[in-house]
């Protein structure tokens, strides 16, 4: 590509003083923000929108915009300036940044419609960059590319390289991510200061081409984001020496700026010194090809699998064989972290190998895919074992302020898996998806069960995830059954019920087996499946309180704090007769043995169920 002529360098430079001054009047009105980050980033900036970015930004909904995300997410008064200067906010809107109602917030996130996804906890963009990178080549197979802003600060985070190490795995030519390394972060000197050669050194490790330039030459930058471009297969990261607060001598390349608005008599004085507020609007380049969101088929259109009475099935079977079912659907696409052959997944990658995405053992990296495939309007599901989730447990936290809507399966959980020990126990994953805001928690029992809640995740929104068993149990319910989320069954009731039994997954089997021997020495007792952990069903919790006097065993394979035991005291608190709970919980650390064995020792298994609804009942 030929070099950038004269005018368009000083078109570009005048653009980026724009960008510092926005950046400064905005900050310093709200009186807070990161307008020394923003001010590193501006040349970046200025040049990428004037020049490079093909993107209509009167039309943020067009599949065929290129993407920008800000992994910096701080930087947001250069964000916000640049939405003015492509003419989508205006001045007004602007200078309520942070106002409360304003959706001009300190950090961006999806109230406006050219954001892709929340920002602001650091090393997050840029790995749902690549999840947006990888549904653009291999799925929409539209030319748009996708780039993201990194501060240095986030390049210790791991899950930066996750991102660039599967942006190269994939050959992510339509990705590039551009470093402002202005070496000053919060506190201090970051890691590797202006040491470029390092950066450049780990980018080529990870297999993607590093493009070092001076982040204040128009020229260099220009010229980079065009070579960035050019390689079909080959992701690039262009790495630049900016100065922190460039535009403000009297600030630049200061420490202890990061994070505050410039007071005003300095303010007004950087805002004249770079020739006061302008007017200037950029008509950036045009997308390659409109293109078109992923074809919307309803569930209806899969035919799920059947399962007999019978049958014993492991939950995470299902979950594979009704997932497999779902690929007749092409808006479905699946995700897994290198355990497919055990969370089932690999049913549905035998299948459906262009809808399988392989993210090995990087589980922020596999969540922040699933999020870059729900921002290209793709239904994501995203399996590995349950306790692993919990490496990711920030992006899903930050996926939820998104109002990303993606599936997440976690196998193997509880101390029910036996032999392998308790770092392969989740027995803190429904506390902690529990927690997300928004979220479904659902805990399957039997295969026919399993199957008709996976189908309902695909339209479900928010954050839903499901927890399976490794072990097959017998089958309870019918094919025909239906399971609302939000509900509950009632297995054994009846108007002498004097204690209910609650339990979800495997320990649903041990309360009817509890029931069982309960009925022996002559006691009644009701038994819920809470299949549907968030929300829980209260109508059904309501009434066994009334028939059971308010006497309840809950019993869970999962630590005491959050789970099961926590929904169902949080649903019934406002009682004004609040119930009596026995909780059967995981309340010591296991260690190896068979699941009956493990079961027991954690009190979980029938002989303590029934002690403890005897204790209930004073006998």
């Amino acid at each position: 590509m030929a070099e950038s002529s004269v005018t368009d360098l000083n078109q570009m430079a005048a653009v980026a003083r724009q960008l510092r001054v926005d950046s400064i009047r905005m900050s310093t009105r709200a009186g807070s923000g990161h307008p020394t980050s923003s001010l590193s980033a501006a040349d970046l900036m200025a040049a990428l929108v004037s020049r490079h970015m093909r993107c209509d930004w009167s039309r943020p909904e067009l599949a065929g915009n290129d993407h920008l995300i800000f992994s910096k997410g701080h930087a947001s008064p250069l964000y916000y300036a640049l939405l003015r200067v492509v003419g989508a906010i205006g001045e007004e809107e602007m200078m309520t940044y942070r106002e409360f109602g304003s959706r001009l917030q300190g950090h961006p996130t999806p109230a406006l419609p050219w954001v892709d996804v929340a920002t602001g906890s650091l090393g997050q963009g840029l790995p749902i960059a690549v999840g947006v990178a990888l549904a653009g080549r291999s799925l929409d197979r539209l030319p748009f590319h996708v780039y993201t802003l990194c501060g240095d600060s986030e390049l210790a985070e791991g899950s930066i390289w996750e991102g660039l190490d599967k942006a190269a795995h994939y050959g992510l030519g339509n990705f590039t991510a551009i470093f402002d390394v202005n070496r000053l972060g919060q506190r201090g000197e970051t890691e590797f200061g202006w040491a470029l050669e390092v950066y450049r050194r780990r980018v080529e490790a990870f297999g993607c081409r590093a493009l070092v330039v001076d982040g204040h030459d128009l020229a260099e930058i220009d010229q980079a984001l065009s070579e960035a471009r050019q390689q079909p297969e080959v992701p690039s990261v262009i790495i630049a020496r900016t100065v922190k607060g460039k535009g403000v001598p009297e600030i630049e390349n200061l420490d202890g700026w990061h994070g505050k608005a410039l007071p005003e008599d300095l303010a007004e004085r950087a805002v004249s010194a770079l020739g006061g507020p302008s007017q200037l609007r950029v008509q950036p380049p045009a997308p390659e090809r409109e293109g078109a969101p992923p074809e919307q088929l309803p569930v209806s259109a899969a035919t799920l699998p059947r399962y007999g009475r019978e049958d014993k099935v492991a939950t995470r079977k299902a979950y594979g064989d009704a997932l497999l079912a779902l690929g007749a659907l092409p808006q479905v696409v699946a995700l897994d972290g290198e355990v497919s052959n055990s969370t089932h997944a690999d049913e549905f990658a035998a299948k459906y190998p262009d809808r399988f995405f392989e993210v090995f053992i990087a589980e922020q990296m596999l969540v922040a895919a699933a999020v870059g495939m729900w921002i290209r309007g793709y239904v994501p599901f995203a399996s590995t074992f349950a306790a692993f989730f919990s490496r990711a447990q920030d992006f899903i936290r930050m996926a939820s302020i998104s109002g990303a809507d993606i599936r997440l399966v976690g196998s193997h959980a509880g101390v029910e898996i036996g032999a392998d020990g308790p770092s392969q126990m989740a027995l803190e994953d429904l506390s902690n998806l529990r927690a997300v805001h928004g979220s479904t928690v659902l805990y399957p029992c039997d295969p026919n069960q399993t199957a008709r809640l996976v189908a309902q995740m695909v339209d479900r929104t928010g954050v839903v995830f499901m927890r399976t068993t490794r072990g097959a149990y017998p089958t309870l319910y019918g094919p025909d059954e239906e399971f609302l989320i939000g509900g509950a069954r009632v297995l054994r009731s009846s108007p002498q019920d004097q204690v209910a039994l609650i339990g979800a997954g495997v320990t649903l089997h041990g309360c009817l087996a509890a029931a069982d021997e309960l009925a022996g020495s002559g006691v009644t007792a009701r038994v819920i499946d809470l299949y549907s952990v968030k929300p829980v069903d209260l109508a059904v919790l309501e009434e066994a309180c009334e028939v059971t006097g308010g006497k309840l065993v809950v019993v869970e394979d999962h630590h005491p704090e959050g789970g099961l035991g926590g929904a169902v005291m949080e649903a019934l608190s406002l009682r004004s007769q609040p119930p009596q709970v026995a909780q059967c919980a995981v309340r010591r650390m296991p260690g190896s043995g068979t699941p009956a064995e493990l079961m027991d020792f954690a009190e979980i298994s029938p002989p303590h169920i029934v002690r403890a609804a005897l204790r209930l009942l004073g006998r």
